[in-house]
Parts: structure tokens; C-alpha cells; sequence
């Protein structure tokens, strides 16, 4: 078994053992690079604190809080308002210093990053086809996909996120992160399943594609790419860290290690409309079109996710 998949294993990932115990270690269980801490760190400031209700109504029943937070296996609780922290606990990360893994968080991480190389020039065009600038197989699922599309998880791949099922896209997608497997070449053979630009299916594949597009457009890799144009102009307060393959690319669609407070940036961010202390960080527009559908697929309720439930506590 090699060091990687040994790691993966002794986590018991996605087995529905408890898990979170490893969950802020493990970009030093496997292989990672290192953003550093900004020069000018930012520290929210302190709002008139909220405390949560002891229960709420869904679906016609009371639920008690704490009980929803154990059950759902709450990591970290931090809420803003107007940029302050009004509320702020930790049930399993640790503390307040302790950087945890993304897992899909950092998809959203990519997609304000391909937005910055767009602004730049480096991606003239999310017209553009993906495979323009990464590398596939001919007519396999990224052949000739539009950016977009790949953007807004429409490339039409195939993709099944069962995590109980070890031959699932996920698992294989995992796979690829050991010594002789590539997250580059899981992309480059990704079968098609639907035509691009109909279909909205959640895919981790379509964002670990994008990844590989920061890296070759802008021929820097997405640690150097984020720390200059994220991870500094944000005042990140903790390093951070991306889990990398064999091949020392990073994990794009679920790989980076932030504390909870550097999370919230990206939120805060998206909030203020791109601008952090009166510099646009990402463009006004690329905000606003990533959170208004354009097209009926991308609609609520027309989404697909074949996927099915774990536990990390």
C-alpha cells in the first residue's frame, strides 16, 4: 500500500468512522505546500456577540440547537455581521488557531482565482475551450468544453460522489492522489456522460480541472497563485496549506487548510462585492455572475448530486 493511500486509510475517510481527529493534521500526514501568513494580517473585530437560540422550527418540528450541532457534526461556528464577529465557537477543530481542511470549500477558493486570472489576461476568455490549455484525451469528457461550462459544473463529465462505493468517480479520483497516479491525468481520461452546458452536476473533477487551467494559463501553481492575489491582499492571519498529489499538484477540489477566521474572508469578500480595504481583489462581475444563475439548468431544484451521506464526527 503506498504512503499516501496508507494515510488516506488510517483516517478511515468517508467510512463513517469518526474522523475529525485527523482533519486538522492532515496536510502534515500528506504530502503539502505552504502559503505563509500576510505581512498585514486582518483580525475581524469584535461585533456585539449574538448567542443562538436553544431551538428552531424546520419542517413543522422544534429542533434543538446543540443537539443540530452534534448530529451534524459541526466543526466550527463563526458568524459576521458588517465584518465583525458577533458569534464564534469551536466544537471539533480545536480552537480558534487551528487550521482544518476544506474539503469543497476550496472549490470556491478556485473559482475567485480562475476570475483574478481572467481579469489579468492570462484566460482571455472562458469561451475559450478548457482544453486549450490542459491536456486531454480526445473525445473525453473536457474535449473541446467551454470554461464556462466547466465553471458552473456543466461539462457534461460523468461523476458519481458515493462515498460508500470504492469504485465511484470519487474514490477514483482520490485514488490518483498516490505515488504513481495524477489528478492531471484522472482529468485528462474523465469520461462524458451529458452534453456540456445542459446539465448541472456536481462534479469535483470539473473544479480539479479548472486547477490545472490556473496552473498551466497563468504557469504559476495555485499556492504561489493564491498567496500573491488571496491569500496577502486578504490578510490571511495563520499559514495555510494545499494538499498535493504525487506530482506536486495541488488537490483543487477540496485541498486547502485554513483556520476558520481565514475561511471567513473569502465570505467577507464576496460580500463586499470582490473589494477588501478599497482594493478590487476579484472583479465586481465575476462576483455577481457567480451567484445569479444565467441559464434554466443552473436553476434550484435542476441541480444533480449523486452522492451519499458520511459522518466526521
Amino acid at each position: 500500500m503506498s504512503e499516501t493511500t496508507s494515510a488516506f486509510a488510517s483516517v478511515g475517510l468517508f467510512t463513517g468512522a469518526p474522523q475529525h481527529e485527523h482533519f486538522d493534521r492532515l496536510y502534515r500526514m500528506l504530502p503539502s505546500s505552504r502559503m505563509t501568513a500576510s505581512a498585514s494580517p486582518h483580525r475581524f473585530p469584535d461585533g456585539e456577540r449574538i448567542e443562538l437560540p436553544t431551538s428552531f422550527h424546520f419542517d413543522g418540528a422544534a429542533v434543538d440547537t446543540e443537539q443540530f450541532l452534534d448530529v451534524t457534526d459541526t466543526a466550527a461556528l463563526l458568524v459576521l455581521r458588517d465584518g465583525a464577529v458577533v458569534h464564534e465557537q469551536y466544537r471539533l477543530t480545536g480552537g480558534r488557531e487551528v487550521q482544518w481542511i476544506s474539503w469543497s470549500v476550496a472549490k470556491s477558493f478556485v473559482s475567485a482565482l480562475v476570475g483574478i486570472a481572467v481579469e489579468q489576461g492570462h484566460i482571455p476568455s472562458i469561451d475559450d475551450p478548457i482544453s486549450r490549455y490542459i491536456d486531454v484525451e480526445p473525445g473525453s469528457a473536457y474535449d473541446g468544453v467551454r470554461i464556462k461550462d466547466v465553471l458552473q459544473m456543466s461539462s457534461g463529465a460523468r461523476w458519481n460522489e458515493d462515498y460508500s462505493d470504492r469504485t465511484s468517480d470519487v474514490a477514483r479520483l482520490g485514488a490518483a492522489m498516490a505515488p504513481g497516479g495524477s489528478l492531471d491525468g484522472f482529468v485528462a481520461t474523465a469520461a462524458p456522460e451529458s452534453a456540456p452546458g445542459t446539465v448541472c452536476q456536481y462534479n469535483s473533477t470539473d473544479t480539479q480541472a479548472l486547477g490545472t487551467l490556473l496552473v498551466r494559463a497563468t504557469g504559476r501553481s495555485i499556492t504561489e497563485y493564491m498567496q500573491e492575489h488571496l491569500y496577502e491582499p486578504l490578510g490571511m492571519e495563520s499559514d495555510g496549506y494545499w494538499l498535493l498529489d504525487a506530482t506536486g499538484r495541488e488537490m483543487a477540489f477540496g485541498g486547502v487548510n485554513l483556520t476558520a477566521r481565514d475561511f471567513a474572508k473569502l465570505g467577507e469578500l464576496y460580500r463586499l462585492g470582490g473589494q477588501w480595504n478599497g482594493r478590487q481583489v476579484v472583479p465586481a462581475d465575476w462576483v455577481a455572475a457567480s451567484i445569479v444563475p444565467d441559464a434554466p439548468h443552473l436553476e434550484w431544484g435542476r441541480r444533480r448530486v449523486r452522492a451519499a451521506p458520511t459522518r466526521t464526527g
